[in-house]
C-alpha cells in the first residue's frame, strides 16, 4: 500500500463509521474508528519514505501493529502532539480517548452507544479531532 491508499482507506474506514452509528452498531464503529486513525497514522509513515529509497527494515517491522502511541512515534508526530496538546487541552481530551483503542475491540461486545460517540467525536471534531489533526501531517 502506499500513502494515498492509506489516505483513502482512512477516509473510507471513516465514512463506514457513519453509516454504522446510524445503523446504531456501536462495537462495529468503534473497531473500524481505530482503523482509520491507524490508516491515517500509516500514512504519515509512508509519507517518510522517499521515492525509489528502500525503506528501513527495523521501522517497516515495527510499523506492523495496531497501537496507535506506537504509530504516533514512528511517524515522527510524537513531538509535535505534545507541543499542539499542551496548547490544545481539547485536543489532549481527544487524545486521551483514542490513544486508548485497542485492536482487540473487535471481540468486546459492550462497547456502548456513548463510548462509540465519545471515540467518534475525538477523533471528527473539525478543530481538536485527531484524525483531523493527522490530515494536517499526512
Amino acid at each position: 500500500m502506499n500513502r494515498q491508499e492509506l489516505q483513502e482507506l482512512s477516509k473510507i474506514r471513516r465514512k463506514e463509521v457513519s453509516a454504522l452509528l446510524k445503523a446504531k452498531q456501536y462495537c462495529g464503529a468503534y473497531y473500524l474508528l481505530g482503523y482509520s486513525i491507524e490508516c491515517a497514522l500509516k500514512a504519515c509513515i509512508a509519507k517518510q519514505t522517499k521515492k525509489y529509497d528502500f525503506p528501513d527494515k527495523d521501522l517497516v517491522t515495527k510499523a506492523y501493529v495496531h497501537n496507535l502511541e506506537q504509530l504516533i512515534k514512528l511517524a515522527g508526530l510524537e513531538k509535535d502532539l505534545e507541543q499542539d496538546t499542551r496548547k490544545n487541552k481539547m485536543l489532549e481530551l481527544n487524545w486521551a480517548i483514542v490513544k486508548d483503542w485497542k485492536e482487540t475491540s473487535r471481540y468486546d461486545i459492550n462497547i456502548s452507544r456513548s463510548d462509540a460517540k465519545d471515540l467518534y467525536s475525538a477523533c471528527t471534531s473539525h478543530t481538536n479531532g485527531i484524525l483531523s489533526w493527522i490530515k494536517t501531517k499526512w
